[in-house]
C-alpha cells in the first residue's frame, strides 16, 4: 500500500497544520482547508510541468527526426538543445527539492548493474526486431528509415571517441529528465506503484512524431521508436524505482545506445 501523499512529502501532523480527530480505526489527521488547497495547487503545477516537459521533448524529437535533416549535425543540435534545457530545469528542481544527492550519488555495483541490464535489453530488442522483420517482411523498411535517418556510418567510425562522449551525455540528459524529474513528479501525483509506469508511457508519447517522420508509404506509420521508448522506458524507470538512483539506468541507457548505434546495429552493417 502506498503511503499517503503527506507522508511521502515528509510532512508530519502537528497542532499547527492539522487537528487530531478520534475515529473508530484509531487517530486520523484532519488538515486545514489551506493545506488541502496548497496540495492541489502543487498538483496543478506538476501537471503543467509534465505537459511542458513532454511538449519540449516532443518538439526536439520532431526536429531531430525530420527527414529533411537526415544525417545532418543540425538534427543532433536541435534535439540536444531541447534536452539540455530540460535537464537544466530538472537539476534545479532536484536541488530545490533536496533530491539531487539521491539521484546522482553513485554506489558500488552501478557499473555491473548497468552492463548486465543493457545486455538483457539488447537481447530483447534484437529478438523483437527479428520477429517483426522475419521472412523478408516489408516492415523491415521501418528499421531502414530509422538508420538512414542517422546517416552515413563512416563519419561515426572515424570519430568513435566523440560519438561515445555524445552517447553518454545524451543518456545522462534523458535519464535526468524522464527517470529523475518526470518520474518524481508522477510519483507524487499517482503514487509510487504507478509513477514509474506513467513515466515510461509519457516518454513513449514524446516520441509520437517519429510515427510519421520515419513512416513508409508501403507499410504506413513507423511505430518502432515509440515501441522502443516504451519498452526501454519501462526498464529504466523500473531500475530507478528499484535502486533509488539514476546511475544504473544511465549506464544501461548509454551502453544500449552504443550497441545499437555502433557495435551490433539492428539493420545494415555495423560501424
Amino acid at each position: 500500500m502506498n503511503p499517503p501523499r503527506w507522508l511521502r512529502r515528509g510532512l508530519v501532523p502537528t497542532p499547527t497544520n492539522s487537528r487530531i480527530a478520534r475515529a473508530p480505526g484509531g487517530v486520523k489527521p484532519c488538515y486545514s482547508p489551506g493545506a488541502v488547497a496548497a496540495d492541489k495547487r502543487g498538483d496543478v503545477a506538476r501537471v503543467v510541468m509534465l505537459v511542458a516537459l513532454t511538449a519540449v521533448a516532443s518538439w526536439g524529437i520532431s526536429w531531430g527526426f525530420d527527414p529533411s535533416r537526415a544525417g545532418e549535425p543540425s538534427a543532433i543540435e536541435g534535439l540536444g538543445a531541447a534536452y539540455a534545457l530540460l535537464a537544466a530545469c530538472a537539476l534545479v528542481w532536484a536541488f530545490h527539492t533536496s533530491q539531487l544527492k539521491k539521484w546522482l550519488l553513485p554506489r558500488f555495483g552501478d557499473l555491473s548493474i548497468g552492463f548486465f541490464s543493457a545486455l538483457v535489453l539488447f537481447g530483447l530488442a534484437f529478438g523483437f526486431v527479428k520477429l517483426i522483420t522475419m521472412h523478408h517482411s516489408p516492415r523491415a523498411a521501418w528499421m531502414a528509415h530509422l538508420y538512414l535517418q542517422i546517416g552515413d556510418p563512416r563519419p561515426l567510425r572515424l570519430h568513435q571517441a566523440w560519438v561515445g562522449v555524445g552517447v553518454a551525455i545524451a543518456a545522462f540528459l534523458e535519464e535526468v529528465v524522464w527517470r529523475g524529474w518526470a518520474k518524481s513528479m508522477l510519483d507524487d501525483l499517482v503514487g509510487l506503484r504507478v509513477g514509474w509506469i506513467a513515466a515510461a508511457v509519457l516518454y513513449a508519447l514524446a516520441h509520437l512524431p517519429t510515427l510519421w517522420a520515419l513512416g513508409d508509404t508501403s507499410v504506413g506509420p513507423n511505430p518502432m521508436v515509440v515501441i522502443a521508448a516504451l519498452g526501454a522506458g519501462l526498464v529504466w524507470s523500473g531500475m530507478t524505482r528499484v535502486f533509488g538512483r539514476l546511475w544504473p539506468a544511465v549506464i544501461c541507457h548509454a551502453l544500449f545506445d552504443w550497441a545499437v548505434l555502433m557495435m551490433f546495429r539492428l539493420w545494415g552493417p555495423s560501424v
